[in-house]
């Protein structure tokens, strides 16, 4: 038995794409998902199963859009997968603080996508780092440092806008998720 985290995109964000997580649960764990559990309204799950992530995938989007009639992209991490994105943060201590500092908000972000980005979508997110953006590419993480807001942000734009299969999520959700995890 594999244990995932599941992240959908832009769910009961400004009022819309709304789905109560209780129902989101329910449903769920009704079409054969285990163990589930969410956290926080915006879409994290935590839950167990032997199928592959494709085929998780595809099965978790149609879930919800029979149930809550939404199209919602899904983006999904084992257990193994999110220890090791925790793990292989490329921003030091140092840099963090440092970014904190001057920060509105949190500075710490990764944007997680379904599949690696192409070599010329991966050229062009470069072209928006700057001194107050940072990013780093590992796989299918890119990890986010801010030293003034995420808010009017060019990196996160231009990641979401670009990939259908792309959410971002601050650290400190990103560290409570891993505490609900089991020890793998």
């Amino acid at each position: 038995m594999t244990t995932y985290v599941g992240l959908l995109r832009g769910i009961n964000v400004g009022g819309k794409n709304k789905i109560n997580m209780s129902e989101l649960r329910d449903a769920l764990s009704n079409e054969g998902f285990q163990h589930v559990k969410t956290y926080i309204q915006s879409g994290n799950v935590l839950f167990q199963s032997e199928e592959s992530e494709v085929l998780l995938r595809k099965k978790m989007e149609q879930i919800i859009r029979k149930q809550f009639e939404l199209k919602v992209p899904i983006v999904l991490r084992t257990a193994v997968e999110w220890k090791n994105l925790i793990e292989n943060c490329p921003f030091h201590d140092e840099q963090i603080s440092k970014a904190q500092e001057t920060a509105i908000g949190e500075s710490l972000y990764v944007a997680m996508v379904g599949e690696p980005l192409l070599a010329d979508d991966e050229k062009k997110l470069l072209t928006y780092a700057s001194e107050t953006e940072e990013c780093e590419i590992r796989g299918r993480e890119i990890y986010l440092l801010f030293h003034e807001s995420i808010r009017n942000s060019k990196l996160a734009a231009f990641i979401t806008r670009s990939n259908e299969y792309a959410t971002v999520r601050n650290w400190k959700t990103i560290n409570k998720m891993n505490s609900l995890l089991p020890n793998v």
